[in-house]
């Protein structure tokens, strides 16, 4: 079980990463050319949204049945199990919510240069801490397994 979610989780993130390069795209070309905010750009948050909350849950799944996580004091001073353990989950947890008021909030909104500037600047910061947490685990972008 625990092999079959570290590829989904794993196979997932690039899902992610493509959407949110998509959807920062399109929302600074739309907030920078006063385009309106249409149908698929609102489909594109939403299925980012949707992935985000996915990952979370097989994130949240992995957490509690993963060898490489130690629930112990000892952790804090092993940098390699501390990430696991701490960094990992808080800056996802950090990246997530961005995406996630990203979509809340500018669902709310009426102007649509409004919203693809939301949509441009949460989930920038969102790629930006995904990125950084990625980098910090050590394995590169392209790296599978844990």
């Amino acid at each position: 079980m625990h092999s079959l979610l570290l590829v989904t989780h794993s196979i997932l993130r690039y899902f992610i990463l493509i959407s949110l390069v998509w959807i920062i795209v399109r929302s600074l070309t739309g907030w920078l050319n006063k385009t309106g905010y249409v149908k698929l750009d609102d489909q594109l948050g939403l299925g980012l949204f949707m992935l985000t909350h996915t990952q979370l849950l097989l994130g949240i799944i992995l957490f509690f049945v993963s060898p490489v996580v130690i629930f112990s004091g000892a952790s804090m001073k092993e940098p390699l199990a501390r990430y696991w353990l701490v960094e990992h989950n808080t800056g996802m947890l950090v990246a997530v919510a961005f995406i996630t008021m990203a979509r809340i909030t500018s669902k709310k909104m009426t102007d649509s240069i409004s919203k693809h500037k939301r949509m441009f600047i949460f989930n920038g910061i969102a790629l930006v801490v995904i990125l950084l947490m990625i980098l910090q685990s050590k394995r590169g972008l392209l790296g599978i397994t844990y």
